[in-house]
């Protein structure tokens, strides 16, 4: 059954978070400090519980855990990305490189270790959620005065989120892979580190450790260079970041 908190202000309806988590002591903790913060809060502890949530509720954002039972949580993610356009944090007890990489790659807009700190928490959501709520105004402004950028014989479409090949062939990008390649299309020419391309990308700083940018630009490199390990269009610049090449043309 949600978990529910009576609106601050009666004529704003609260934001409704839907945490999703096999831990009752994680569940019941986070119900109660969001509902204290004026949020309405759901509970759902796997992927089954999720998709009636989901479908029956008006939520604005998951809090997800990796580790559930049955359907992982990247699984899930995965599912939110394509049948739902809320913003998704994981918040999970994996702080391995490569779960926080494939996380983001599948869309999740943040990503949160255990044990998390609850103030830092509750930030992270506002923010999230603040960014969520000025993107379509943003998005429609950009589909309808730069739909598709061309480069090198390219096509990025940013309504579709497709890319063309040289020859008209689909290129398969990941919502990561894509959300990075249109900032460096779009910042063409210009040097971008790799804390700028985290904010662009995922709307926070990248940690010292954290190369999840770089497993990007790796794997953008694979799909659109003629030779990755000696890149022409995305050139790494020494203690700088990343620049993008080519002449790029708004269509």
């Amino acid at each position: 059954m949600p978990f529910s908190s009576s609106p601050t202000a009666p004529a704003t309806r609260p934001s409704h978070v839907l945490v999703v988590d096999d831990d009752p002591d994680i569940t019941q903790i986070l119900s109660r400090y969001f509902a204290t913060h004026g949020f309405r809060v759901s509970i759902a502890s796997d992927g089954t519980q999720l998709r009636q949530v989901i479908g029956s509720e008006n939520v604005d954002i998951v809090m997800l855990d990796l580790g559930l039972p049955g359907e992982d949580g990247l699984s899930l993610t995965r599912y939110l990305r394509e049948h739902w356009q809320g913003p998704v944090i994981i918040v999970t007890g994996r702080g391995e490189s490569v779960d926080r990489v494939v996380g983001l790659e599948l869309g999740a807009d943040d990503y949160v270790t255990k044990p998390f700190d609850l103030r830092e928490l509750l930030a992270r959501v506002r923010s999230v959620l603040r960014r969520a709520s000025s993107a379509p105004a943003k998005l429609a402004s950009a589909v309808v005065e730069h739909r598709r950028f061309a480069f090198d014989g390219y096509v990025l479409d940013t309504q579709s989120h497709g890319l063309l090949g040289p020859q008209g062939e689909s290129i398969d990008l990941t919502t990561g892979e894509f959300a990075l390649l249109r900032v460096l299309v779009e910042h063409a020419n210009k040097v971008l580190s790799r804390d700028q391309l985290m904010t662009h990308v995922h709307g926070r700083d990248a940690g010292p450790y954290d190369r999840s940018i770089d497993v990007q630009i790796g794997r953008l490199r694979r799909k659109i260079e003629l030779d990755p390990a000696r890149p022409q269009r995305i050139k790494s610049i020494r203690g700088a970041g990343y620049l993008f090449s080519p002449s790029v043309r708004r269509l």
